[in-house]
């Protein structure tokens, strides 16, 4: 046997025939000379898809006669050879390709033309640059569908979250998947109020009535009506209960109403005297140091003090006469405010202190009823400062002084003599008050740890038990969960967690609801009690 080399011409003939069997059979048909198109038959037509821009080349195993697209400004078909037909996306949409073969055969395509990426892959890559230096360490990832970015991945807080929905809002309309870490509790602001009173007064009164029951066959008083003065009368009878005097064969009598403070009568001369000269002093002092513990954004509000009835008059009833109903007012030291955290790490505050007492001084009588009138100091502000820092939010200082002066016309003014004709009224009055507010920042006391009680000068009586009336520890019950069920949660979930609450409504027994310059709104509320006659209109204290 002998080799026989194949000659180096035939060998390139070989490989060409090759070549051209192997293209007669598989015929490729690419998308911008890439992807192999499929065939398609006059039963089921195939989905061809292609770019804009971009070009697919769909064969045919038997000669083409004609092309035709449906729709030429998505995309047109030019026969590029006897059996090679290239279709090119003009424009985002959808048509039709039919292809007529030799011998009555045809080919049906959907074709769908596809928006060309590049110019919102740019855009993408950009957008995704500037999250990453805006949100360092933080996992956010975008992807884009038509007109719409989705977001998702997680962010440390809401405002994150606000921040990247911002950035890829320039690229289309933004849909939020992103999941927020749970955040740390609020801080919790425990707000010290003190209010320091001192009201001082000095009051002189001096005045004289003079009577006669009978001195120098004269009955009859001089008094100038600033203090009450003695009824100075005749009887027949020495047994009147007052003091008496004879004239003319009757008794003089002085009725005594108020004595005031000195009272003076010579039998013999039937001439007394009634006198006040009286010194006053007087001292209120009042220090309250209300403190209230409220979250940041929330409001807290603290009363010590009660509640007074008061009567309102309603419209007549049928009989004529009118109703009254009876409503309850408070009074005391309340507080009310709410802190807020800034971004500075000042604390905003929002404050309303306010001290009220009942004065039946400037009461009023309405139907039988005696409403006394409240006296109120309070203060509405708004101050910003640090933990710890205080402000003098409220300062008073009054000096009054009042001086009345009554005497009998002409006797009065006569020297010397004359002051036995007259009547002083001296009165000083000071008050001074301070308000001062100091926020601090506060955190729970450890447990375990002493718990701040009251010191009672008297104990109590020994517990019949010693089990202590509370809730049974973790000891008892188990420990609870410290951290939260997931690290992670949706920005839905979050805000709807930190919603504002709804408004705590408080309605004691006695039907009271209604704030005295509380700076708060409420709403007054009724006791129901039944009708009381009324003996006129009359005012109505409101």
């Amino acid at each position: 046997m002998r080799n026989i080399q194949p000659h180096a011409t035939d060998m390139i003939a070989i490989t060409f025939l090759s070549a051209l069997l192997i293209a007669g059979i598989f015929t490729p048909v690419v998308e911008a000379q890439t992807q192999p198109a499929p065939q398609a038959t006059a039963e089921s037509p195939n989905e061809l898809f292609v770019t804009v821009g971009k070009s697919v080349l769909v064969d045919s195993e038997v000669p083409i006669e004609r092309v035709s697209t449906g729709f030429g400004d998505v995309a047109d078909a030019t026969a590029v050879g006897p059996r090679e037909v290239l279709v090119n996306g003009k424009k985002a949409g959808e048509t039709s390709l039919i292809i007529w073969q030799q011998g009555g055969g045809k080919l049906f395509f959907d074709v769908t033309v596809r928006p060309s990426r590049f110019a919102s892959d740019n855009r993408l890559e950009a957008v995704s640059r500037e999250m990453k230096k805006e949100f360092p360490g933080q996992k956010i990832s975008l992807s884009v569908e038509n007109d719409l970015v989705f977001l998702r991945g997680t962010v440390k807080d809401l405002a994150a979250s606000d921040r990247a929905v911002a950035i890829a809002s320039s690229i289309g309309k933004p849909v939020n998947l992103l999941y927020v870490d749970v955040p740390k509790p609020e801080p919790q602001i425990l707000l010290k109020v003190r209010f320091a009173s001192v009201d001082r007064t000095l009051s002189n009164q001096l005045g004289m009535n003079l009577f006669s029951l009978g001195a120098t066959n004269t009955l009859g008083s001089a008094t100038t009506q600033q203090f009450s003065p003695p009824l100075v009368g005749s009887s027949t009878s020495s047994s009147s209960g007052g003091t008496s005097g004879q004239v003319g064969g009757k008794t003089g009598v002085a009725t005594l109403s108020n004595a005031l403070n000195l009272f003076f009568f010579r039998p013999d001369l039937n001439l007394g005297a009634t006198i006040q000269a009286l010194e006053a002093k007087g001292l209120l002092q009042i220090l309250a140091e209300p403190n209230v513990l409220a979250e940041n954004g929330k409001q807290a509000s603290f009363l010590a003090g009660g509640e007074f009835p008061y009567p309102v008059v309603q419209g007549s009833s049928a009989g004529g006469t009118n109703a009254v109903t009876i409503q309850f007012r408070e009074f005391g030291v309340r507080l009310n405010f709410i802190p807020t955290v800034t971004p500075r790490g000042t604390i905003q505050l929002q404050v309303a202190p306010e001290v009220s007492a009942l004065d039946y001084t400037n009461g009023v009588t309405v139907s039988g009823f005696t409403v006394p009138g409240i006296t109120v100091r309070n203060v509405n502000t708004e101050v910003e400062l640090s933990e710890g820092q205080s402000f003098a939010i409220g300062g008073l200082l009054d000096n009054r002084e009042t001086e009345t002066l009554d005497k009998v016309p002409f006797i009065g003014d006569i020297p010397i003599l004359g002051k036995f004709f007259q009547s002083r009224t001296r009165t000083k009055q000071n008050t001074e008050l301070m308000v001062i507010v100091t926020p601090q920042f506060v955190r729970p006391i450890p447990a375990g740890q002493h718990v701040p009680e009251l010191k009672y000068p008297v104990p109590f009586l020994p517990p019949n038990t010693g089990i202590s009336m509370a809730t049974p520890g973790v000891n008892v019950t188990g420990p609870v969960p410290v951290t939260p069920p997931t690290p992670t949660m949706p920005v839905e979930a979050l805000i709807k967690s930190l919603q504002t609450e709804k408004p705590l409504v408080v309605s004691s027994s006695s039907g009271s609801g209604g704030g005295y310059g509380s700076g708060m709104q409420q709403t007054p509320s009724t006791a129901p009690s039944a009708p009381v006659p009324s003996a006129g209109p009359g005012p109505s204290p409101q």
